[in-house]
Parts: structure tokens; sequence; C-alpha cells
């Protein structure tokens, strides 16, 4: 899957990656490869990745944001 992570000042991450997980308004969710399209507010937390090297690698989310999913490609706009 294709990831980009955005915030207002810059460009956190982009890249493949295996699975992402982050914390909705609802709680807790991850996402692998062929996973249904979805939109979803985030809250503050924290974004954990697993890149397709198998290192992980994680990004703090200080007051929410959005995710969109849609054939295999992760946007997230975080604050």
């Amino acid at each position: 899957m294709k990831l980009s992570i955005v915030s207002p000042e810059e460009t956190l991450y982009e890249g493949e990656v295996k699975s992402v997980k982050m914390q909705g308004i609802d709680g807790k969710f991850q996402v692998l490869n062929d996973h249904a399209p979805l939109i979803s507010a985030l809250c503050k937390g924290e974004i954990k990745i697993e890149e397709e090297s198998g290192e992980q690698k994680s990004f703090a989310i200080n007051s929410g944001g959005l995710v969109e999913l849609a054939k295999n490609e992760i946007h997230i706009l975080a604050q």
C-alpha cells in the first residue's frame, strides 16, 4: 500500500507499507492491503506503521486529522 502522512507544515512520510494503525474517533483500527475504502476522522494519538521491509515507525497526532483510503492508497492529513 502507498501511504502519505501530511501535516500543515510538512510531509511526514511517503512510502510503501504493510500496515497502518491509528486512533479513530470510535477507537483504534488497523488497515492492511486490499482494505475496503474508507474516510474517517482521527483523534489525538499515534500512527504506527510497518514498512514493507518490516521496520516499524510511529508519528504523533497532536490534535486530530483525517484519513482516506481507496485502491490501496492511504492519505492522512494530521495536525
